[in-house]
Parts: structure tokens; sequence; C-alpha cells
């Protein structure tokens, strides 16, 4: 298959960029920028991501650029950009202000290929801190803004081009048209990348490689795990045979919930209610990566002595998807938190490990859903932590700390569901992901009747999002959040103060822990 590949040099964007061309059904991989694959006949282009160090870092990352500059067509973004100006001769330097923030094209040649269909002061976005002040021989400028002369240029002798902007986001107004110019219509994308294809290939790719061989899954009740189940099921059908454990910390009536779906779906389910040994393991811990790790360790334990019953399995199956495995471990190498589903498996299990969506991001993972038949408030569940309400829940974990958020994210989940806003749509399917978080450190002083209440707030999170590798908080309306706000303070025992998550990822995370 056709393939864009992404050399990821550390920015924070990087995963945009391969959303992006993902969306205009082109298939991409992001990898750390030195490990291009000089082998893959399928590379049709390469593409230079941002990065938060300088080009004069003694630390900077660097790769040779011969693996693919005359070989296949090449875009530098932003620090992809420099890199290429500096490599090749141009001058990069130390800009006497960042340049950050919305900038117009005062200059743009629309007859070079990548900016076919550009409007003259068409709004770009910039972000770095040293500027190019001199393109390499060979090269000439097809781009500037006022402040940036050199803010686009190519080369003449061969498919190589450079931004000092950022067209994979959503403030460069034409970044689009940018970035199909160049997959489509430079690199000779064929756009074969889509839902049905996915669902096509993986299936039979699936039944070549598990054979007659039994698979376990491990599910979460998430959309990941579910579409995972679904795709396995019709690939190998029985021969499948899901878990779906406990820990006590789902959202109220959960698990009973779940269970009634997968059995919908014609899934083989083993339920299992291990919320004692959750609960007992996970006293007094308060630190948020311990909590993820202890529960991490249990859903192995309780996994693994469900999954030895089946002794004729060979493969474990899991609903990773690929911002889990990027965010897990960046090319730094820095975790930024454990996800659930990412890591090695058990040595005492003996089996081999089934990722079918691994490629995949969160609105791809949708998108098969819809495609396999799957319902829609299957589909439209909001993306929620393997570890649960314990990462919701700021201190240590008790059942009633528990049954405290589970009743007020009850009402709140359930506010939004019921919600239409005025274009005729609910609040939940326009929010991306929403949930309560229970303050269990903190208590506030109240009044209910003409008592003193001494008990916890409760924070409401919502934000908007495509794929979780950024998100903005939701502006939902004041009389919805007025009433959610009266009901919960009314209705859960334990609750006297209602906040509201105003804060954007970056720099904040969607959870909390």
């Amino acid at each position: 298959m056709q393939k864009i590949i992404i050399l990821d040099f550390g920015s924070q964007t990087t995963q945009l960029i391969g959303r992006r061309v993902r969306e205009l059904d082109t298939f991409c991989e992001i990898l750390p920028y030195n490990k291009f694959p000089q082998d893959d006949k399928d590379v049709i282009g390469v593409i230079l991501s941002g990065s938060p160090y300088s080009v004069h870092d003694p630390e900077a990352f660097k790769v040779d650029l011969s693996q693919f500059v005359g070989k296949v067509p090449v875009l530098g973004i932003c620090y992809g950009a420099q890199f290429i100006s500096h490599t090749l001769g141009g001058k990069v330097e130390k800009a006497d202000s960042r340049e950050y923030g919305r900038a117009h094209l005062e200059t743009v040649d629309t007859t070079n290929a990548l900016f076919k269909g550009f409007d003259l002061h068409s709004q770009v976005w910039m972000s770095h801190g040293d500027t190019i002040t001199a393109i390499p021989e060979n090269f000439k400028v097809i781009g500037s803004t006022k402040d940036v002369k050199n803010a686009a240029f190519a080369s003449t002798q061969q498919p190589v081009w450079a931004v000092q902007f950022h067209p994979e986001v959503y403030h460069t107004q034409q970044g689009k048209t940018l970035l199909q110019n160049f997959v489509v219509d430079i690199c000779g994308s064929k756009q074969e990348w889509s839902a049905a294809s996915f669902v096509d290939t993986t299936v039979a790719e699936l039944k070549a490689q598990l054979g007659n061989d039994r698979v376990i899954l491990g599910l979460s009740g998430g959309v990941d795990s579910s579409v995972a189940a679904v795709l396995l099921n019709k690939a190998i059908g029985n021969r499948l045979t899901c878990i779906f454990v406990d820990h006590g910390m789902l959202r109220k009536n959960e698990f009973t919930q779940v269970m009634e779906d997968y059995r919908c779906l014609g899934l083989n389910v083993i339920g299992i209610d291990a919320s004692e040994k959750f609960f007992a393991d996970l006293a007094g811990v308060t630190e948020p990566e311990q909590k993820r790790k202890i529960i991490g360790r249990d859903f192995v334990e309780v996994f693994n002595a469900e999954a030895k019953k089946i002794t004729d399995a060979k493969w474990l199956a899991q609903g990773t998807i690929y911002p889990d495995r990027i965010e897990s471990l960046n090319i730094t190498g820095k975790v930024i938190k454990s996800h659930h589903n990412v890591g090695g498996l058990p040595k005492e299990m003996h089996l081999q490990l089934c990722e079918p969506l691994k490629w995949l991001f969160k609105d791809e993972v949708r998108r098969v859903g819809r495609q396999l038949g799957m319902p829609e408030h299957l589909i439209t569940r909001h993306p929620f932590p393997g570890p649960g309400l314990a990462v919701r829940i700021l201190g240590d974990i008790t059942r009633e700390r528990v049954r405290i958020l589970q009743d007020a994210d009850d009402i709140y989940i359930r506010g939004l569901r019921e919600y239409v806003d005025t274009d005729g749509e609910t609040l939940y399917n326009k929010v991306w992901q929403a949930g309560a978080i229970l303050l269990a450190t903190v208590r506030s002083v109240g009044v209910m009747g003409d008592e003193r209440t001494y008990e916890h707030p409760v924070a409401l999170r919502a934000v908007t999002s495509t794929d979780a590798m950024t998100a903005d908080w939701a502006h939902l309306p004041y009389d919805f959040m007025a009433k959610v706000s009266n009901e919960i303070i009314n209705k859960v025992r334990g609750v006297n103060r209602v906040c509201y998550d105003i804060s954007s990822k970056p720099p904040a995370t969607i959870e909390w822990e």
C-alpha cells in the first residue's frame, strides 16, 4: 500500500500531520527521525516534522537527507524546513523575537505545485524561535510573509519543498490544500485508504495471520476494544473469546449495560467482577502513576487467571490504537503516562500479540465501527481511561468515593445526552470526551438548608478534539451547567460544590491524573 513517511523530530503537532494525511485517504506512518525505512518500496513521499530544538543545539535531532532526497518528494515543516536549509547550505539564525501566531502570505507563487489554489494573504500559523535567513543554492522562495521572507521555498532541481509555518494546524486556513497538493498531486497518492478498504484488508490479514487459532481479547467497554472485537469476530467468529473485567471503577451500571451490548453483537464474552481485589490493592494509594500501575498489574493477573482456562488460546488481541503508541513513548524516550493497553505481555501467558487497530486514529476507529454496522451508541461512546474512575478521584480510592463520583458522573453524562443544542445535536455528540472528577483531597464549606456542610467539590470536564492529541475545553451552555450543577449538589450525598475545568491540552491533559 502507498504510504507517506512522517519523520518525527519531537513536535507536539506531528500527530496532526498524520491525521491530515489520513484525511486525504492516504496511509501514513509516523516514525522517529532516525528510523527511515530505506527498503520500503511503498513510500511515495516524506514529511519532516517540527521540533522543540534549534538546528544549532548540540542535542538537535539530525537525519541523513540523502536517504530520500532525490528519490521521493520531500516536504519540510518548521524545524524540517530549517534543517533542510541548514544541511544543504542555507543559513538559519536566531530570530530577534520568537515568531509565534497568525501571519499572512504577502507573496505566494501559485504556479508552484505546492501552492496551487492558494489565495494571496492566506493566513498561516508560525511557531519558531530561529528563522531562515538564506536558502540553499538551487532553491527559490515561493512564499513570504511580512516578517519572514523565506516562509516557503522549493528546490529548482529536485522534488523538495519547505515551509516555515505549520500547514497541519487549524489556524493555517489553506493548510489542507497545501498538504493535498503535496500528498496527492506531487507524491501521486491514489487515495485508497478508507474504512471500507481497511476492513477488507484487515479481515483478510487476520484470517491469514490467525488461521484456526483461538484468540483472547480483553474488553474495556470502550470504542477501541469493541471495534477490535467486532473486527476479529468478522474474521474468525467463535474462535474469539472476550474477557471483560470489572475493576469496580466503571461508570454507574456500566458493567451490566456493556455486557448486554456485547451479547447483542454476537460476541462470546466472559464477565468477571474483580472489584474486591482492586479496591484492596488500591487502599491508601494516592500517586496517579502508581494507581495506573497497580490497576494494570491487577488486570493482567485477573485476566491471566481467566485466560489460562482457555488452554488452546495462542493469541492475545488488544484495542491499541495509534495515539496510544505515540503518546506512551516519545522519541526522547520519556514516558508521558502509562497506557493500560500498551506494553509487553507477561511471559507466563505464552501468547502472541494481535493489534488490529494499531495504525488507526480514534476518528478512524469510529468510521471502521460504522463500516462494520455497529450501533451508533457504542461507536460514539466517549473515551474512558482504562483505570476508570480511579484516575478521576484525586486521593486514595474507596468504595464510598467511587459511589459519589459514579452518581455525579451519571447525572452529568445523562444531561449531556438529553440536552439538544440549538442546531439539533446533543451536547454529548458535540463533545469529544466528558467526565466528572472528585476532588477527594479537598473539602469546601457549604450550606444546605440551615446547616453547615463540609464536603467535597466535583470538577466537570468536557473537551472538543479530533484525536485527543490536542483538545480545547467545550463551551457548554450556561443553562445546562446550572441545571447539572444544581442536580449534582442536591442529589449526590457528599458533594456541595461543582466547578468547571476550562483548561486546554496542551498545557493540561484531558484527564486530571
